[in-house]
């Protein structure tokens, strides 16, 4: 029999049938399974699932098995509470290796990657949140609650350059403002590291993109159901800056990143707001910003917002009205790659393929997932192709105009694509 319980009532020995919510809020890749493991019990309690639905019948408890057996006694609630610390104390103890794998900066594989970007992705959205509704209620932003989450995803950044921003170009589940407060910190970083920044400005850097937005909470009108703040009139929006960058001050933010939220909409043209500043009076940080909220915005398409594909927004970027900074740009094209993850491309075999990896030796020749026959107007069997290994047998000949060749919306089928590709 199928039963609905809280997530925190599972309990070890449980049939799991089904986690409800979607998969990017649980660390687990299947849906079905007897749970045994102290560990996965942990992860799960500690995941953003709402309810799961468990099978009675095939489900296993010890205690249940004990009790119906011939002349069994009750299991005194004293050894229960034991046996459920013992539990606690087990999960405890791997909540650290789990704290740890996710600080650790061995290289690893796109794939390997994966999980633990995800893993990252989930806890920072969960601690943004906190720390915008905190701001929302008035209150001020410790950074000992943001900095963890820049440390995790520049160690993500580190172990693989290309999977979290991957992950959060892909990824549509989560609200918008949040999801863009960790795409921005992810680029910010990786711009950074391109730049050969140190290490401590690599931080500043991302905490920078973390809280750039800060302030559209504390604006006198409702976000949307998503977070989606585009809606919002112009001359609205505008005050995000300076009632952000306000309350960074309040909070004893390091000065460039209050700087970075103040002036991030400043264009060297000196078109930008709140002060119109030309040139490099705006900030490097502030620039930098400009650039990976620019990008972001551009190629997010919730919200009912149209998107550009990744090549098409850089190109875009790069127009002399843009009033981002030339010389920032090439480095962030040079980040993402000539072919960013998500883009869209036409093979010469006449397949449209979306690039899910880029290959660091030849960023011409990205690893992409061929899903769809332009001859035949028809979808393909997903298959994965290392362009700079494939020996001339293809290539990329131009990028593809999703809107006349793919019917229907492309985003979830995007996600999917990725989702496959890395083993999801």
């Amino acid at each position: 029999m199928l039963k609905r319980i809280e997530t925190g009532e599972v309990e070890l020995g449980m049939f799991i049938h089904k986690l409800e919510g979607s998969w990017f809020s649980h660390p687990f890749w299947k849906s079905r399974f007897l749970l045994e493991d102290p560990v996965l019990l942990g992860k799960l309690h500690d995941s953003a699932v709402p309810a799961v639905i468990i099978d009675t019948e095939r489900s296993r408890r010890a205690a249940n098995d004990q009790a119906n057996r011939p002349g069994a006694k009750e299991v005194p609630a004293v050894l229960k509470r034991g046996a459920r610390r013992a539990a606690a104390r087990a999960t405890g103890a791997t909540a650290a290796d789990r704290a740890a794998e996710l600080r650790s900066v061995a290289p690893r594989t796109m794939v390997q990657e994966f999980g633990l970007a995800n893993r990252v992705a989930d806890k920072g959205q969960r601690a943004i949140s906190r720390a915008f509704l905190e701001a929302r209620l008035g209150k001020t932003i410790a950074p000992s609650a943001v900095e963890p989450v820049v440390d995790d995803i520049f160690a993500s950044i580190q172990r693989n350059a290309h999977a979290f921003n991957g992950l959060m170009r892909c990824k549509r589940d989560s609200e918008f403002v949040y999801r863009h407060a960790l795409a921005v910190c992810a680029l910010m970083i990786s711009l950074a590291r391109t730049m050969k920044l140190s290490p401590d400005e690599i931080r500043l850097a991302g905490m920078a993109g973390l809280l750039i937005d800060v302030g559209v909470g504390l604006l006198p009108v409702p976000l949307s159901s998503t977070g989606d703040f585009r809606d919002i009139a112009p001359e609205v929006l505008r005050e995000h800056v300076i009632l952000g960058s306000e309350l960074l001050v309040a909070s004893g933010l390091p000065d460039p990143v209050v700087q970075a939220c103040l002036q991030h909409h400043e264009r060297i043209d000196g078109t930008g707001y709140p002060y119109a500043m030309p040139g490099e009076t705006i900030g490097l940080l502030a620039r930098m910003a400009a650039i990976c909220d620019t990008y972001d915005q551009l190629v997010d398409d919730t919200g009912g917002h149209p998107a550009l594909d990744p090549a098409a927004a850089i190109e875009r970027m790069a127009e002399p009205d843009s009033g981002l900074d030339p010389d920032l740009l090439a480095r962030f094209t040079e980040t993402v790659g000539i072919h960013p993850i998500g883009s869209v491309v036409e093979l010469e075999s006449g397949r449209l393929a979306m690039v899910v990896a880029q290959d660091e030796s030849d960023p011409t020749r990205p690893r992409v997932r061929a899903f769809w026959s332009k001859a035949q107007q028809t979808a393909l069997p997903p298959s994965d192709i290392a362009l700079a290994n494939y020996f001339g047998e293809d290539r990329i000949v131009a990028r593809a105009d999703l809107a006349a060749l793919v019917p229907g919306e492309f985003a979830p089928l995007r996600e999917r694509l990725f989702t496959g590709a890395c083993g999801g």
